[in-house]
C-alpha cells in the first residue's frame, strides 16, 4: 500500500495527450502508405499517357511481336503477357498442390513435434532470395531437365516455373494452414460424431469450411509469382515470344521492365516508356487479382464464435 501511493498519477489530459500523440502516428504512416501509392500511380499514368500519344493502345494489347529497341520497332506486348501467363501459370500447378497438402497435413495430421519441425523448414523458403533461385535453376534444375528434355533450351519456361513455383509455396502453405486450424474443432467432432472417417472429415469438413483463406492464399500467391523478376530472368531468359511449349526461353513483364532499367536504353524515348507501359499494365493485372481475392473473402468467408 505504501508503494501504491508513490506512484506517479497521470491526469486525463496527459491520457488525451498521450492518445493523440499515438493516433498522429498511425495516421502518418498510414499517409505515408497513400501517398506512396498515388504516386506511384502518377508516374506511371504521366509515362504511360505519353507512350500511348506515339503508339496506339489497340497496337500495344494485341499486337503479337514485341521489338521496341530495334528497327523495324514492334509494340505489341502480348509476347510479354504470354510470357507472364505460362511462368504464372506452371509456378500454380506446383505451388497450389502441394501448398495445399502440405497445409492439411500440418493442420489435421502432424504431431506437435512434427509441426514444430516441418512448418518453419518450410516457410525458410520464403527467405531465401530470389537472385538464389534463378542460380538453382541455373545450376540445378535446368541440368536435371535436360536429362529429360534434351532439347530443351538452357534458359526455359519450365525451370523458371518450377523455381517460381517453390518460392511461392510458403505462401499458400502458411495462409491455408491458418485458414484451415481457424476452423472450430465442434465442426471436426461433430463430423466424426456423425460417422465420418478421417480423410471425409477434412474434405467434406474442414477444407469447404476454410475455402476463403485457401482461395485468397492462392490468389495471393499468384499476384506474387506475376511479379517475379531476378529468378524469372536468370531462369527464364529474355526472349519474347508466343511459344506454346515449356522448353524455350521466354521474357515476362518483370524480366523486360529489368532489362530496360539496366540503362542501355536511353530516357525520354518510346522505348524507354514501354518499361512504364508494361509496368502499368502490370499494376493494373495485379489490382485486379487483390479485387478479386478481396470479394472472395468478403463474399465466402465464414465468422465463427
Amino acid at each position: 500500500m505504501s508503494r501504491a501511493r508513490h506512484l506517479p498519477s497521470i491526469t486525463n489530459g496527459q491520457v488525451r495527450w498521450h492518445e493523440s500523440l499515438i493516433q498522429g502516428g498511425l495516421g502518418f504512416c498510414a499517409l505515408i502508405s497513400i501517398i506512396t501509392t498515388a504516386t506511384i500511380i502518377f508516374i506511371l499514368t504521366r509515362e504511360s499517357v505519353g507512350f500511348f500519344q506515339v503508339i496506339p493502345v489497340k497496337d500495344f494489347l494485341f499486337g503479337t511481336s514485341w521489338v521496341p529497341m530495334f528497327e523495324p520497332s514492334s509494340f505489341g506486348v502480348l509476347p510479354l503477357l504470354w510470357g507472364t501467363l505460362v511462368i504464372t501459370v506452371g509456378a500454380a500447378l506446383i505451388c497450389i498442390p502441394i501448398g495445399l497438402a502440405s497445409a492439411i497435413y500440418l493442420s489435421e495430421y502432424a504431431s506437435a513435434k512434427q509441426r514444430s519441425i516441418i512448418k518453419p523448414v518450410l516457410e525458410l523458403l520464403a527467405g531465401i532470395p530470389t537472385v538464389v533461385y534463378g542460380y538453382f535453376a541455373l545450376t540445378f534444375v535446368t541440368p536435371a531437365l535436360q536429362y529429360l528434355f534434351p532439347d530443351i533450351q538452357v534458359f526455359n519456361a519450365l525451370s523458371g516455373s518450377i523455381v517460381v513455383g517453390i518460392m511461392v509455396l510458403p505462401m499458400v502453405a502458411t495462409l491455408s494452414d491458418n485458414a484451415l486450424r481457424a476452423v472450430p474443432d465442434s465442426l471436426r467432432q461433430g463430423a466424426y460424431a456423425l460417422g465420418a472417417t478421417s480423410y471425409e472429415v477434412t474434405t467434406q469438413v474442414v477444407v469447404p469450411a476454410g475455402l476463403s483463406g485457401i482461395i485468397a492464399s492462392f490468389l495471393l500467391a499468384i499476384s506474387r509469382a506475376i511479379g517475379e523478376t531476378m529468378a524469372v530472368t536468370l531462369a527464364a531468359g529474355a526472349t519474347p515470344n508466343l511459344s506454346f511449349t515449356f522448353l524455350e526461353s521466354i521474357q515476362t513483364m518483370t524480366a523486360y521492365i529489368v532489362q530496360v532499367s539496366m540503362g542501355d536504353t536511353p530516357a525520354g524515348g518510346v522505348a524507354y516508356q514501354t518499361m512504364f507501359a508494361v509496368a502499368g499494365l502490370l499494376f493494373v493485372i495485379t489490382l485486379l487479382l487483390n479485387v478479386i481475392a478481396t470479394f472472395i473473402l468478403k463474399r465466402y468467408r465464414e465468422v465463427y464464435q
